[in-house]
């Protein structure tokens, strides 16, 4: 008899009841061919003896293996795995091959080998983030309140059913209405597809825009994340210079004039990640050569409500008469990174495209969480929140900025961003990036390693450090804990 004592375990406090855990032991045994078809069960009153129940308890779970057919009663003879099952081999654990890797049970294609893990910043932990908002800004009562009130509402229940995968149409005017007046960018909800993040919006335009072998072209610094999306399509990835000024559009031009090019995808407000943004010269540039090539440009304007020293920069598509720019942005960056709202706004035809392929992956976003934010878009709350956040991430930044210049100066330079919710911090060569950050986890604070940011082209000792995340104290706190690490 096999050792049904150690193999099959019960447990009183939990809510599934005792019978159904034998059974399911069973069908686990029966599964991983512990058990084959014939095997005779052990009798009612042994099996309660062996595990501590009672035997009523076991002639029930027999009872539900018989009915769910993987097991038969005969008469006399006592309860049996059913005898029409297929012969099932006993399970092992999957052995490494010659080459140390384990063979999968199935043959499929990854892709990610050489993916950088995204970081769990849920952890109560002092972090120096990548550059987030700081979630203990934004008005997420006000926001659950709304979506409580219409959850409750009559009208608001017909938001449970299906609805558009180009996202609540309330919202698309709510947002069309907010890119008007902060950035003169005139759009109806026909052109406005509500996403999960600005990275839903990347990926879409990325699947529309791209085949295997066409040429994008990218910063020779840039989002890693788009990198790899736009690599995930087959794309090359042609890297153009960044400077104080953004991307080299003369390098851009001549780079046309020997290869064709679908794509530019660019952050010009306030790049990552070095934060510098693009000057106007070259933006109209840009657009002109997009016009002249008939190549289309991906703007990705993740943070553009953070700015502290002057007004911003309208967009390229607040200047685009020509259609050729498709514009991303993003709620998550402004609000709270966990609630992934993000839009993408571009042509009719464009947009309708895109909305279509997000089926295929998801049907939808969460209509309800699209109405609470268009109530607080609607009610001047969120333009209140910028206004707030503003003035706080601005004093945060400088001072910030303060500390490193006065105890980080001979080991980070760095340039006090114009806007933006992190500082681009180049290390001083001899410092090891990697194990600092190592160093400091031991210490109680999270700092990226700066893997994040490089490429095959771009190698820099340098790492961006958000400030908007923390208070004055935290900062003192983190920025003492990486100065006894660095001296």
């Amino acid at each position: 008899m096999l050792p049904y004592k150690s193999l099959i375990q019960t447990d009183r406090n939990s809510s599934v009841s005792l019978y159904i855990q034998v059974c399911n032991s069973f069908i686990s045994l029966i599964t991983n061919g512990t058990l084959q078809p014939s095997d005779i069960l052990p009798g009612s009153r042994v099996l309660a003896e062996l595990i501590g129940i009672n035997r009523n308890t076991v002639k029930l779970a027999y009872e539900e293996l018989v009915n769910q057919g993987w097991a038969e009663s005969i008469e006399r003879k006592g309860v049996f795995v059913l005898s029409k099952l297929p012969i099932r081999a006993k399970t092992v654990l999957p052995q490494a091959n010659k080459n140390n890797s384990i063979q999968e049970p199935f043959i499929w294609t990854n892709n990610f080998k050489n993916a950088i893990p995204s970081k769990n910043l849920q952890k109560n932990i002092l972090t120096i983030d990548d550059g987030f908002p700081d979630v203990r800004l934004a008005p997420v009562d006000l926001l659950m309140r709304e979506y409580r009130s219409l959850s409750r509402r009559f009208h608001g229940r017909k938001f449970l059913h299906y609805g558009s995968s180009k996202g609540s149409e309330h919202f698309r005017v709510s947002i069309g209405n907010y890119l008007s007046h902060s950035r003169g960018l005139t759009v109806s909800p026909e052109n406005i597809l509500i996403t999960k993040g600005s990275q839903m919006g990347i990926y879409l335009a990325t699947q529309l825009l791209l085949h295997p072998s066409d040429n994008i072209a990218v910063g020779m610094s840039n989002y890693l994340s788009a990198d790899d999306t736009f690599k995930y399509a087959g794309a090359n990835l042609l890297r153009i210079p960044i400077d104080d000024h953004g991307m080299d559009v003369d390098y851009l031009e001549e780079i046309l004039l020997r290869s064709k090019i679908k794509a530019v995808y660019v952050i010009p407000h306030h790049h990552l990640p070095t934060t510098v943004t693009m000057s106007a010269e070259r933006r109209l540039k840009l657009l002109n050569l997009a016009k002249e090539y008939r190549f289309a440009i991906i703007e990705d304007d993740f943070d553009f409500d953070f700015h502290y020293d002057n007004k911003p920069y309208l967009p390229l598509a607040s200047i685009d008469h020509n259609q050729n720019v498709i514009y991303i942005g993003s709620i998550s960056k402004t609000f709270a990174p966990a609630l992934r709202i993000g839009f993408m706004v571009g042509s009719s035809a464009f947009i309708e495209a895109a909305a279509s392929l997000r089926e295929l992956i998801d049907r939808q976003g969460d209509t309800l969480l699209e109405e609470a934010f268009a109530v607080l878009f609607d009610n001047g709350e969120m333009e209140r929140h910028f206004r707030k956040s503003l003035k706080i991430y601005k004093q945060r930044r400088n001072f910030f900025c303060s500390m490193l210049t006065s105890d980080f100066n001979d080991k980070i330079e760095f340039r006090m961003p114009e806007g933006g919710l992190a500082v681009w911090s180049n290390f001083d060569k001899k410092i090891d990036i990697i194990r600092m950050s190592d160093e400091a986890l031991k210490k109680g604070l999270f700092i990226d390693n700066g893997n994040f940011y490089k490429n095959e082209s771009f190698f820099t000792n340098g790492l961006r450090m958000g400030f908007a995340s923390l208070r004055e104290n935290e900062m003192v706190e983190a920025l003492g804990i990486l100065k006894k690490i660095l001296h």
